[in-house]
């Protein structure tokens, strides 16, 4: 196979990932393995590829290709959610650039629109995901509007509502004006607003007091006001209790009541109360039996009610009418206030509090399996710290507002008369003998709710219905797959989704939806900030893919992410990650250049034979970190520990280790063994870069296999003395080099190496490579300082330079009074730590046996050390 010259990254992306699907190695059915499931968190039908999805699916990707290389049945479902606001204003858009309103359609006609759109433009994502290597099994991509699963979510509603856990009722919800749809608490982003705090004079209806002054941040609601509240204890208005007031500018008679909940030193202390338009104005407005007056319109526009500036804009109105309240007299001062204000998660548009007829579910009456799952670690969270979150929510929580004034989406089952009499059922036929045997009525005119149901409230089936395990329950695939093991998802959806999932999980199969909730953190900018379009620092994803190919991005993203915590995206990592793929692919250039030059039966060199033991047991324990760092999600942290493998160990130390002098053969055993260590290395990369790792998998020699399907070794412990000395060893080279290169002696100066140290056998087992690698034409064992040379001291041990010229001892005696100072200062902070009572009585024994260790290692240090620059003179 003709070898390029360098790794090209969109031919090799096309062509494997071509094969894989080819081969049908995504795919998976119940067998007898075990299986490792992974439901994708279904990105919108509207969404493209961002850099939160990348970091999102190529963790996914990882832990199911790890699995399916470990010999586990690893089946990871895609698919996409319907998502009823930002698909309807996607649609909206489209039309409106035909010339067409919503309003102009019929439902029907509307629908028929946003299933053209969907087909066209829906699930790009799914496409641009394979463009990034992620091996989902295609063959089970599924949509929350699909016709089965539209019918679990109806049956789903209808179940609950049987069961009294759906409700539908009057109260207080969050209005999007824009999308013109009730929104969950879940929904609405609390950010810090600066806003202006508006003083305003209240006419008193009594003789002898003019006014009482109010504070507010909307001047625009005082239309809605039909009261004034003031803490009972508020001596400044004792004598106004009972009393009443007119509102300015439309002169509303309103009480002056007392409550508790008033705080006396925010503003003035006298509360201007809306039933209508804030949540906790209409708590006040229950307890108190206020009237509600509302004063707004769907799209936020002031109505009727409000008598003035009707048909405004809500923030227009506010612009004039505090103009109207200044010229009247009623506007007394502002000031500067910062608050936080609600703006909808999916428009960011201030979001208005608004009294409206809604779909409830009682959630108190289905979240304590799922509280209990989580806090006895049945479910177990990575990080652990988002147990706490999630256990104040759930312990707090509160009813969802499960309906939405939208077309797209599920249609809520409920059927009314022209009396206003409702049932719930999944048809119109079950609702019409419903309505004959609860209401007498045969043959009844129906109309079913206009209102479609929350997008969360089908997501949240996703884990089991994507196996159709609610439509078609006991069937094989639920059976095998569910619970599901590991759900990877970003913690700004812990409430809206994870929380409701695993609800949904005890309610309809039993049991939990998976095994462990690993959460992400934020992708940022190098400044911190959260990547959006908006603020321009969110790079195009599939320009980068393009530009430095999919597996320099992947790397770019992960190795930059500490577990669970928000990561500082720089796009230098994809240039490290192109940095790494060339090493890899020069290397691979180098161990082809060996392929002729085998010599079979060439007998193995005593340094090759240690080097080829050595790197064997590197494999080893590489093996075993990674297994260790996979089970706590520390997926960054493997990453360095492979790239640190491949990048120092393999083609730093090993490859020069084995390398045959200029045009000399190489042995055909070691040779072999390189190609072998070349596999696993890009084994273990594999999951982490799949694309270059199999291009090089199959150029190192013609095969059938495929690396994607390979099964790891088992991993076994490795020979920690032999590591122990491989480590000196490249601890003494690299010394040794330093030290020539201070002295000004060339790489093909030779030099004799004496060698001070009372470990002989540890130093004669690797003197091959030592001397090769450092250009000693020969080495002795001395029990004395060696006049007139370099010294060089490691450890324990010293090492004398003998050179044919008279080396220059300044930079030495420098460097080993830096070190002398060094290990000095370190001695003397493990000292003050022994001598510490406190640290002693209170720290573990193996802490202490660790501290007194150090001070012994730097006591011998620092002798050794003085010892050197005593010989130097």
């Amino acid at each position: 196979m003709e070898l390029s010259k360098n790794f090209e990254h969109q031919a090799t992306e096309e062509k494997w990932y071509r094969h894989w699907l080819d081969k049908n190695y995504f795919h998976s059915e119940p067998d007898d393995r075990e299986p490792y499931t992974v439901v994708i968190p279904p990105p919108n039908v509207t969404g493209v590829l961002h850099m939160g999805h990348c970091l999102n699916n190529t963790i996914q990707d990882i832990l199911v290709r790890r699995a399916r290389m470990l010999g586990k049945n690893a089946c990871w479902v895609p698919g996409t959610d319907h998502a009823s606001i930002a698909t309807e204003a996607k649609v909206v858009q489209m039309l409106r650039e035909r010339g067409i309103s919503k309003s102009s359609l019929s439902r029907e006609d509307f629908l028929n629109y946003a299933w053209e759109w969907k087909e066209k433009y829906g699930g790009i994502i799914l496409q641009q995901l394979k463009k990034m290597g992620c091996s989902l099994d295609w063959d089970r991509t599924s949509f929350t509007m699909d016709p089965d699963y539209y019918k679990s979510v109806i049956s789903v509603f209808t179940d609950l509502y049987k069961k009294g856990y759906i409700y539908r009722g009057k109260r207080m919800i969050n209005w999007d004006p824009r999308a013109k749809t009730a929104l969950s608490d879940e929904e609405v982003i609390r950010k810090q607003t600066r806003q202006q705090l508006y003083h305003l004079k209240y006419k008193l209806d009594t003789p002898g007091e003019e006014y009482i002054v109010i504070a507010t941040v909307r001047p625009e609601t005082i239309m809605g006001d039909t009261a004034i509240c003031v803490h009972p204890d508020d001596e400044r208005y004792r004598h106004l209790q009972g009393k009443f007031a007119f509102v300015p500018l439309i002169n509303r008679r309103i009480p002056i009541i007392t409550d508790e909940y008033v705080t006396m030193d925010f503003g003035t202390g006298a509360l201007k109360v809306t039933p209508a338009h804030d949540m906790n104005d209409n708590q006040l407005g229950q307890k108190h039996q206020l009237d509600v007056v509302d004063i707004f319109n769907e799209d936020g526009t002031l109505n009727t009610a409000a008598q003035i500036y009707v048909g405004e804009d809500r923030f227009e109105a506010r612009k004039k009418i505090t103009k109207e309240l200044e010229e009247k007299g009623y506007l007394i001062k502002t000031e500067d206030y910062t608050s936080e204000v609600g703006y909808s998660e999916r428009t960011d548009v201030v979001v208005e509090p608004r009294l409206s007829l809604q779909w409830w579910v009682d959630m108190k009456k289905i979240c304590g399996p799922a509280l209990d799952a989580v806090a006895g670690e049945e479910i177990k969270f990575y990080p652990a710290k988002f147990k706490n979150l999630y256990r104040h929510w759930m312990e707090n929580i509160k009813d969802w507002c499960i309906s939405r004034q939208l077309w797209w989406g599920h249609r809520i089952p409920a059927w009314y008369d022209a009396e206003g009499r409702f049932v719930v059922a999944a048809t119109e036929e079950e609702a019409r003998k419903m309505f004959k045997e609860q209401f007498s009525i045969p043959n009844a005119q129906l109309k079913q709710d206009e209102d479609c149901l929350d997008t969360w409230f089908s997501s949240w089936l996703w884990p089991f219905e994507v196996f159709k395990g609610y439509s078609n329950p006991g069937n094989k695939d639920i059976n095998y797959y569910y619970p599901t093991n590991t759900l990877v998802t970003a913690p700004e959806i812990i409430f809206f989704w994870v929380a409701r999932m695993i609800m949904a999980g005890y309610e309809y199969k039993g049991q939990k939806p998976f095994n462990e909730v690993y959460f992400t953190g934020i992708v940022r900018d190098k400044q911190g900030r959260k990547m959006s379009k908006s603020l321009g620092n969110s790079p195009d994803l599939l320009e980068m893919i393009e530009k430095d190919g999919a597996d320099a991005v992947r790397f770019g993203i992960m190795i930059s992410s500490p577990a669970g915590n928000d990561l500082m995206w720089d796009p230098s990592g994809n240039d490290q990650g192109r940095f790494f793929i060339n090493k890899m692919w020069n290397a691979l250039k180098l161990v082809k250049m060996w392929e002729g030059r085998q010599e079979d039966g060439m007998p193995e060199s005593p340094e090759s034979r240690f080097a080829v033991e050595w790197f064997e047991n590197r494999l080893k324990e590489v093996r075993l970190q990674l297994n260790e760092q996979f089970n706590d999600f520390r997926l960054s942290e493997s990453l360095k520990t492979i790239y640190s493998l491949i990048w120092d160990d393999f083609c730093s130390w090993y490859l020069e280790w084995v390398k045959p002098g200029f045009e000399q053969p190489v042995g055909k055993a070691v040779y072999e063994k390189t190609v072998a260590f070349f596999e696993e290395l890009m084994q273990l990369l594999h999951p982490f870069m799949p694309f270059v790792t199999e291009e090089i998998y199959h150029q190192l020699k013609e095969r059938t296999d495929d690396l994607t399907v390979k099964l790891f070794p088992a991993a076994t412990e490795a020979d920690k003395e032999l590591l122990s000395a491989a480590g000196l060893l490249k601890e003494v080279i690299t010394a040794i080099r330093d030290a020539r290169v201070k002295s000004q002696l060339k790489p093909k100066d030779p030099i004799k190496l004496h060698i001070q140290t009372e470990n002989r056998p540890v130093y004669e087992a690797i003197a091959g490579i030592l001397g090769k690698q450092v250009n000693a034409e020969s080495i002795a064992y001395t029990t004395n300082p060696v006049a007139g040379s370099i010294n060089v001291v490691v450890q324990k041990d010293k090492f004398y330079l003998e050179t044919s010229t008279v080396p220059d001892t300044s930079s030495q005696k420098l460097q080993l009074q830096k070190d002398l100072d060094y290990f000095k200062g370190f001695l003397a902070a493990v000292e003050k730590k022994l001598s510490n009572e406190r640290f002693v009585q209170n720290a573990r024994p193996e802490v202490i046996e660790s501290e007194r260790k150090k001070k012994t290692d730097a006591e011998a240090k620092i002798k050794v050390i003085e010892e050197s620059l005593a010989s130097l003179g």
